[in-house]
């Protein structure tokens, strides 16, 4: 019977390459602080680490833009950071600022961390959010597990913080390629072990979120971009036959173009910063693509919201299409404008 729910699922058949009339829609940090229901769920758990470990509370406001818009998908409430606190760094989050970890910029900073085997007793809260989605969730919403790309985890473990142009990141890749390439190569390790463990959990589709990939060009996308995904999509594939894999290489601009064929993943999450005629051109003949809205017209709504969010169902109406945002939701979106955002895909 669960095999049989989960054929119906539009997420999973728009996944495996079906042409759907109406696309399934969710959107990058749909739990966040534009609900009230989650700032007043954040506030409970006193802060936002807290929040994530705490599996009633991470699994709730996992559950609270389901509950509000009915989206096809719930994604994992929890943080691309985890992993680098599971191999030991230190994390904290500064307020109206982010996150800070300690940093690695020496073989000695590298080798005090962790091998990637010991991350599970760190990060089985995380495992436990997710087994308790599978019994909470409706039948018909896709249960979505996720872990940063270990180039964009790697510029925030080498910085100390998130930077607007990855530049520690870059040096030392110019500097020590050898260590930075070690580095590369435990976060891959970590994040195969850790998207294993939740598909063991209960997700039924993983994405792999590259944030600053970017950044990244020429052969460094193909080595430290590219390559981590396909590695990771395969391992994750060859452990767990069937699972979906969406991966989002976000402003990689003309890297989008076979990226799908060369990693292997199920389908291309693409930022805004492309259009989505392009992206039907381009990239959307090599399978499924998520997509593309702007998450400014959730905070403006009005006709341009309405305008846009058709311009995008049509020009990918032909090919498998996940509709999406293009970059997570802002804190200062407007509710209403997600429900008029769902009401004209679903129109």
């Amino acid at each position: 019977m669960k095999g049989h729910v989960m054929a119906k699922k539009k997420m999973l058949r728009a996944l495996a390459g079906e042409t759907l009339a109406v696309p399934p829609v969710w959107m990058m940090r749909q739990a966040g602080r534009y609900l009230p229901e989650y700032r007043a769920t954040r506030e409970q758990a006193g802060d936002f680490l807290s929040l994530c470990y705490n599996s009633d509370l991470a699994t709730e406001v996992t559950l609270q833009p389901i509950r509000r818009f009915g989206f096809d998908a719930a994604i994992l409430f929890a943080d691309i950071l985890l992993i680098p606190q599971a191999l030991g760094a230190e994390l904290w989050f500064v307020t109206g600022e982010g996150p800070r970890l300690s940093t690695i910029t020496t073989a000695r900073d590298f080798e005090a961390l962790k091998p990637a085997e010991v991350i599970h007793e760190t990060l089985a809260p995380i495992y436990q959010t997710l087994r308790n989605l599978t019994q909470e969730l409706p039948a018909e919403t896709t249960l979505i597990g996720f872990a940063g790309a270990p180039w964009t985890v790697a510029t925030y473990m080498i910085a100390g913080r998130g930077t607007p142009d990855q530049a520690p990141a870059h040096a030392l890749m110019r500097e020590n390629r050898a260590l930075f390439r070690a580095l590369i190569e435990r976060l891959t390790e970590a994040t195969i072990l850790y998207l294993s463990a939740q598909v063991e959990a209960g997700a039924e589709v993983i994405k792999l979120f590259d944030s600053w990939a970017g950044s990244l060009k020429g052969a460094d996308f193909d080595e430290f971009a590219l390559e981590p995904c396909r590695r990771i999509t395969a391992a994750l594939k060859e452990r767990h036959p069937g699972i979906a894999v969406i991966g989002f290489p976000r402003e990689a601009g003309e890297r989008y173009i076979g990226f799908g064929r060369a990693t292997g993943i199920d389908c291309v999450a693409l930022d805004n910063s492309v259009s989505p005629e392009w992206a039907a051109e381009h990239v959307q003949r090599d399978g499924c693509v998520q997509g593309n809205l702007a998450p400014s017209h959730l905070v403006t709504g009005g006709s341009a919201l309405v305008e846009e969010t058709r311009r995008i169902r049509d020009a990918f109406s032909g090919g498998p299409h996940v509709f999406n945002l293009g970059h997570g939701i802002t804190p200062d979106a407007d509710p209403a404008n997600v429900q008029r955002m769902i009401d004209t895909i679903r129109e």
